[in-house]
């Protein structure tokens, strides 16, 4: 039945259609992504301004119709974050973000420790340049696998449940779901450094904006467990950040 409702939401992708429109990526707080289209917004009187725009966080009202695509009817600002948009590096950084929780969260209900991730991972780019490093980048995508259930396991082996001690045959199978063990590693993953395995064990227990640094030897083997880990368990393909 058409319906009206409100929402907050963050805007993660905005497309062009016909002379007037746009068509809308919304992730939201309470419906999880949908899909809208925003007439007349590229008019030069139109109501919307500039809000509609990727990472804009709005309060929104929508029409729900028949069709696939909602209709905006109303948007006001939450929060725009002004500064990241004059840092190409910022800009980049929240570009991963949005695309990461666009293509995650694809599918299914609302998932508020998501929402709320990719809200303070904005205010954090915003707030600061050097917030856009490789470190926060996967600081932030460990921290949505978290929010999506697909966390590795890493304090012990995802075989035989044996405690992951430092250990030179340790390795990190994405198949296996997190770190295995020298004794049941039969060649699967690839060898994990103590460096990269604490980067990843420490970044899940702090704040985003708290996230360890590490060499860069490292953070290539942290960027590599979480792609795999969504390539494998969420089938979906996100590119390096490393």
């Amino acid at each position: 039945m058409p319906r009206y409702y409100e929402t907050e939401a963050v805007v993660l992708r905005s497309i062009r259609l016909r002379e007037a429109d746009r068509v809308l990526h919304l992730y939201t707080s309470e419906h999880g992504r949908v899909g809208a289209v925003a007439k007349g917004v590229r008019r030069t009187r139109s109501r919307f301004g500039g809000r509609l725009e990727p990472f804009f966080r709005l309060a929104l009202r929508l029409y729900e119709g028949k069709g696939e695509l909602h209709t905006v009817t109303q948007a006001e600002t939450v929060e725009s974050y002004p500064r990241l948009r004059e840092r190409g590096a910022s800009l980049s950084a929240a570009t991963s973000a949005c695309e990461a929780v666009l293509r995650l969260f694809g599918d299914g209900g609302a998932n508020t420790g998501a929402y709320n991730l990719l809200c303070r991972e904005l205010q954090l780019l915003d707030a600061d340049a050097g917030a856009a490093s490789t470190a926060n980048l996967l600081a932030f995508r460990l921290k949505l696998l978290m929010a999506a259930g697909f966390l590795p396991e890493l304090g012990t082996c995802a075989h035989c449940g044996a405690p992951a001690t430092p250990a030179p045959r340790r390795r990190f199978s994405a198949a296996a779901g997190g770190v295995v063990c020298g004794d049941c590693a039969t060649g699967e993953g690839f060898e994990l450094e103590p460096a990269a395995h604490s980067f990843m064990a420490a970044t899940i227990a702090a704040p985003l904006k708290e996230a360890p640094q590490a060499d860069a030897g490292a953070l290539a083997q942290v960027d590599r467990a979480v792609t795999g880990t969504l390539a494998h368990h969420a089938n979906v393909r996100l590119r390096s950040v490393a």
